[in-house]
């Protein structure tokens, strides 16, 4: 994946957290959709999604930055140390990366990904892991592209809703 960018990445700020969660959002509902056609996605509300939000970027944790376009919001990424139990203290994760469904495709991936490269890189890890739906085929496309290795062993069920979905944790060297 080539690193040109024509979206300016920033730390986000509070008053970014409602159109932090309005994508959050908008975009797991589109992957929810994509992944289980036919299935009613579950209810996530925005006030709620915004006050995580809101809490992570006024507490670093994750830290989160912001992809802007015009001067709008279209992406962002959550990042730090991983959260997977025995996990030494110099593998960071992923915790989110969702970009605007009309952005989707345009390179705000990438550029969120180059900051959190960047910004665990600054905090010392030396690798990275994101844990990704096993049906999400573009997430997985994105992540092989970005250099990611699936750990066949690490897959999961966890509950969405009334579905069960199969994540896999995706690892790759920072380096």
């Amino acid at each position: 994946m080539s690193s040109t960018s024509n979206f300016e990445v920033r730390p986000a700020t509070v008053r970014d957290a409602k159109a932090i969660a309005e994508i959050h959002v908008s975009a797991s509902q589109a992957a929810f959709k994509a992944l289980f056609p036919g299935e009613k996605a579950p209810a996530m509300a925005v006030d709620k999604s915004q006050a995580y939000w809101c809490d992570a970027i006024e507490f670093s944790e994750p830290q989160v930055f912001v992809a802007l376009d015009a001067g709008q919001v279209v992406g962002f990424v959550g990042f730090d140390r991983s959260r997977d139990k025995g996990t030494p203290s110099t593998t960071g994760e992923i915790w989110a990366i969702f970009a605007a469904t009309s952005h989707w495709g345009r390179g705000v991936g990438l550029a969120l990904w180059d900051a959190a490269r960047e910004g665990l890189l600054e905090e010392g890890c030396t690798k990275v892991t994101v844990w990704i739906p096993l049906g999400n085929e573009r997430a997985l496309h994105f992540h092989d592209l970005a250099g990611f290795k699936r750990e066949m062993t690490s897959i999961k069920t966890v509950p969405v809703g009334a579905v069960k979905v199969e994540e896999i944790r995706l690892k790759r060297d920072l380096n």
